[in-house]
């Protein structure tokens, strides 16, 4: 019973949102920002080169600001980190986040584990993120996820719905941005270790993100 009411709750929002996202009148208000493709190349030790994102994909994302960048430390030999940042100035045309559940079985990859855990990084309150362990074949990888927009962090889609809705009744603004880390799990590795090394990382891009994603 319990689960049938979350998801007559998250049918009711979800509905909600697009209706009132639709029917809002006046301006909406676009925020003033850097576009992702200045973000910085290098986060503290970790450098970063770009990986295009085919433009097949963009069509299926829709209207907004993409990053996809490969980092790799320079000081020690350790597996590579990918950013992805998925920037939407406006979801009232129903060009809204993809989650990366929904994405990740259409590329190959299989969900293991799946969790919630708290992310405390430099420059910001502590927030909630997903943890998923995936596999392809032999191969495995740790990803975190988590919704942003105007300073505030949550893992649900569907509390990012809900803030769509008020950030746009409050504000007049429908923008919002997916953040997602992934790594790599060497052979053996476990995924509180693979996690250290995204947790360092993410320290560097939680600091910096108001500059593309705004307040």
């Amino acid at each position: 019973m319990g689960s049938r009411l979350r998801f007559s709750i998250a049918v009711i929002l979800l509905a909600g949102t697009a209706i009132f996202l639709q029917a809002r009148s006046g301006q909406e208000v676009i925020a003033p920002r850097q576009p992702l493709n200045s973000f910085p190349r290098q986060l503290g030790d970790w450098i970063g080169t770009d990986v295009p994102i085919p433009s097949d994909q963009l069509a299926i994302l829709g209207p907004g600001d993409f990053l996809l960048r490969v980092y790799q430390q320079t000081a020690v030999r350790s597996p590579y980190v990918d950013l992805y940042i998925a920037y939407f100035p406006s979801q009232r045309a129903g060009d809204t986040i993809h989650s990366p559940k929904n994405c990740l079985p259409g590329s190959g990859w299989f969900p293991l584990e799946a969790s919630r855990i708290t992310l405390a990084l430099p420059g910001h309150t502590p927030f909630p993120a997903n943890r998923y362990v995936i596999a392809k074949g032999d191969d495995r990888q740790l990803v975190l996820y988590w919704y942003w927009a105007h300073d505030r962090a949550v893992a649900s889609e569907y509390w990012a719905k809900f803030y769509l809705l008020t950030d746009s009744m409050r504000m007049n603004r429908s923008d919002g941005s997916l953040i997602r880390v992934t790594t790599p799990m060497a052979p053996g590795e476990n995924p509180d270790a693979a996690q250290q090394r995204l947790v360092s990382f993410a320290g560097g891009v939680v600091p910096v993100i108001n500059n593309y994603v705004p307040r």
